[in-house]
C-alpha cells in the first residue's frame, strides 16, 4: 500500500523528524487512541517504507599534519505527536517493527490524557492545507557525503601545513557535513519528503611569540551554510577585500587562503595596541554582526520565549507583547528593517515545509526599526491573531518533540548605494570589527557584550592599523537605535551558527543571519585585557 493511501485509508498521520537525527524518522501530528492489530501492521509497514537512509553526518578534525578524528554517524527512529484530551502527546522508538511503533503510539496517547490534568486551556492549532505528496531538497551541486574521507583530509592537511609556512604555531581545521532526510505525514494531507544539506569549515590558527610567551588566535571568517561541496570550490566574484586588508567570502569559500591569511593577522595581533576604552562609532562586518543579530533580535523575538516558557532554562525576553500590541516600540532606528525567512537559499534554515508541514515563508519582525511580530508556529499563532503558522516548528531527532526554534533572522541591505569604503569615510573616531569572538547576554537578551576576530583603528575617515583587547557592550534597543548605516546589497552576506541551543531537554538547531555592514554611532568599548586591582 502507498503511504498516501495508507493514510487516506486510517485517518493517521505520521511525520518525519531528524538532525542529528542522522536518518529517516517519522512523527505524528495527530494520532487516535485506538489501534487494532491490522492498523499497527499497516502503520508499521509506512514507517519502515519512511525510515530508509543513509550516512547523515560526519566530521573530519584536524591539528596541523595529524588527523584527530573522523566520526561518521547514523540513527533512524520513528517519533509520535499526538493530541489527546487537548493535550501534546509525544513518543518516540528506534525500533521500527509494527509492536514498537504500536506501542509508541499508545504511549504518546497515555502521555497526552496524563498531562491533561494540568491543562489549563486546550491546544488551538492553526489551521494547516494538507499539502498532498510533495518533496523539497537543499539545491546542492556536489554532495559532500559523497566526496572520499581521503579528499576531505588532504584538503585539511594542506590546509594547516600552507598556515604553519605562513607562520602559524598550531592550527586546527575541521568539515562538518550533515544530511537530514525527513518524511513527514499529517492528518491535514501533508505527506512530505525532504532531503536537507549543510556545510561547514571552522579554522581556528594561533601565533605565539616564544620570548614572551604571548599567543593569539584568529578564526576562521567563513560562515556555516545550507550547501553542498561546492561550497568550498572557492570563486573570484565570491571574496570580498574589505578596507583594513582583512578577506571574507560569500557564497564560496577559499579555505587555505583564508588560513594563510589568519596566520599573518595572528601575528599581527601579537604587536596590536590595545584599545583605549570609551565611545566609538563601529563599523561591523556581516561576520560579526550575524551574532549580534542573533542573541538581541533572533532569540528575544521567539514568542515562547516572550511568553515565558524558556525562562527556566535561556531565559525571557524584554521584547513582551504589550510593545508589539503598542505598534509603535522602537526597537531600532528608521535604517533597520530585520525579517525572518526560512527560504533563503544557502542559509541554513532553509527548509520547504516546516516540522509541523507548515510551507514556510518570510516576515517582517521589526519594519523601519519598528517591532511589528515575532517568530510563531501553529499552537502559538491565534496569540498574536495569527490565521496560519509562521512555519519555525523544528525538532533535532526522531526522539525530540518538535518546537518553536528561530527562523533566519536577517538585516535587511540599504536602499541607498552605499558600500564599506565610502560608509567609513564619514567616521572620525571608530573601530571595524571582523568575525565572531566571545559573548554574553543577560536573560532578558537586554544588556550583552561582544567580541570578534580582528579590529581596526578609524580616525578620520581612515583606517589606520589593527587593535587588539576589544569588545562592545550593548543595550539591545538602544544599540539598534544608534544604527545610522547600513550598506547596500552588494556587500549583503551569511553568517550563521550550527548548533544553536534551546529547551529542556537541549536541543540543537541551524541558523543563518544576513546583513550588510552597518555602521552603529557612538557604542562603549571597553579593553578586555585590563587588570583588576
Amino acid at each position: 500500500m502507498r503511504r498516501r493511501d495508507f493514510i487516506k485509508a486510517t485517518g493517521i498521520g505520521l511525520g518525519a523528524l531528524t538532525l542529528p537525527a542522522w536518518g529517516r524518522a517519522i512523527a505524528a501530528e495527530e494520532l487516535v487512541s485506538k489501534l487494532d492489530v491490522g492498523l499497527k501492521k499497516r502503520l508499521a509497514d509506512t514507517a519502515m517504507t519512511a525510515a530508509r537512509a543513509d550516512i547523515c553526518m560526519e566530521f573530519v578534525i584536524t591539528r596541523e599534519d595529524k588527523v584527530q578524528n573522523v566520526v561518521n554517524t547514523e540513527s533512524t527512529g520513528v517519533g509520535i505527536r499526538v493530541i489527546a484530551n487537548g493535550t501534546w502527546g509525544f513518543a518516540a522508538s528506534s525500533d521500527l517493527s509494527a509492536d514498537a511503533v504500536a506501542k509508541a503510539a499508545r504511549q504518546a496517547v497515555q502521555i497526552a490524557k496524563a498531562n491533561s490534568s494540568l491543562t489549563t486551556e486546550p491546544v488551538q492549532l492553526a489551521p494547516t492545507p494538507g499539502v498532498g505528496e510533495v518533496s523539497w531538497a537543499t539545491p546542492i551541486v556536489k554532495n559532500a557525503m559523497a566526496v572520499p574521507i581521503k579528499e576531505k583530509v588532504e584538503l585539511l592537511l594542506g590546509v594547516n601545513a600552507a598556515a604553519i609556512a605562513a607562520g602559524a604555531n598550531f592550527v586546527n581545521s575541521t568539515l562538518f557535513q550533515i544530511n537530514e532526510q525527513k518524511y513527514f505525514a499529517s492528518t491535514d494531507g501533508s505527506y512530505i519528503d525532504q532531503d536537507i544539506h549543510r556545510i561547514w569549515a571552522p579554522i581556528q590558527v594561533t601565533a605565539v611569540d616564544k620570548a614572551s610567551g604571548k599567543f593569539r588566535r584568529r578564526d576562521g571568517l567563513s560562515a556555516p551554510m545550507g550547501m553542498g561541496y561546492e561550497y568550498l570550490d572557492a570563486k573570484e566574484q565570491d571574496r570580498f577585500e574589505m578596507p583594513g586588508g582583512a578577506v571574507v567570502y560569500g557564497r564560496s569559500y577559499d579555505m587555505q587562503a583564508d588560513a594563510v591569511a589568519a596566520a599573518g593577522q595572528a601575528r599581527e595581533k601579537l604587536k596590536a595596541p590595545s584599545v583605549k576604552p570609551g565611545k566609538y562609532d563601529l563599523v561591523l562586518d556581516p561576520t560579526n554582526l550575524f551574532l549580534t543579530i542573533h542573541e538581541s533580535v533572533g532569540h528575544p523575538l521567539e514568542l515562547d520565549r516572550v511568553l515565558g516558557y524558556e525562562a527556566n532554562y535561556a531565559g525571557t525576553s524584554f521584547a513582551t507583547l504589550d510593545k508589539w500590541k503598542s505598534k509603535n516600540f522602537r526597537y531600532a532606528s528608521d535604517k533597520v528593517t530585520i525579517v525572518a525567512d526560512k527560504t533563503q537559499p544557502g542559509s541554513l534554515g532553509a527548509v520547504g515545509y516546516d516540522d509541523e508541514g507548515v510551507k514556510t515563508g518570510r516576515w517582517d519582525l521589526i519594519r523601519d526599526g519598528v517591532l511589528v511580530n515575532y517568530q510563531a508556529i501553529r499552537d502559538q499563532a491565534h496569540i498574536l491573531g495569527l490565521e496560519h503558522s509562521q512555519g519555525c516548528c523544528y525538532a533535532d531527532s526522531w526522539s525530540s518533540v518538535q518546537f518553536q526554534r528561530m527562523a533566519n533572522v536577517s538585516l535587511q541591505p540599504g536602499t541607498a548605494e552605499l558600500d564599506p569604503a565610502t560608509m567609513i569615510k564619514d567616521v572620525e573616531n571608530g573601530i571595524y570589527i571582523f568575525g565572531r569572538g566571545s559573548y554574553s547576554i543577560d536573560q532578558q537578551r537586554y544588556n550583552a557584550q561582544f567580541g570578534g576576530q580582528l579590529f581596526y583603528e578609524i580616525k578620520d575617515g581612515k583606517v589606520t592599523g589593527p587593535l587588539e583587547d576589544v569588545a562592545y557592550q550593548i543595550r539591545t534597543p538602544e544599540f539598534w537605535n544608534a544604527c545610522s548605516a547600513v550598506c547596500d546589497q552588494r556587500d549583503y552576506r551569511l553568517g550563521g551558527t550550527f548548533f544553536d541551543g534551546k529547551g529542556q531537554p537541549g536541543q540543537v538547531s541551524a541558523v543563518s543571519h544576513g546583513a550588510s555592514t552597518a555602521r552603529f554611532d557612538g557604542i562603549n568599548v571597553i579593553n578586555t585585557a585590563r587588570s583588576l586591582g
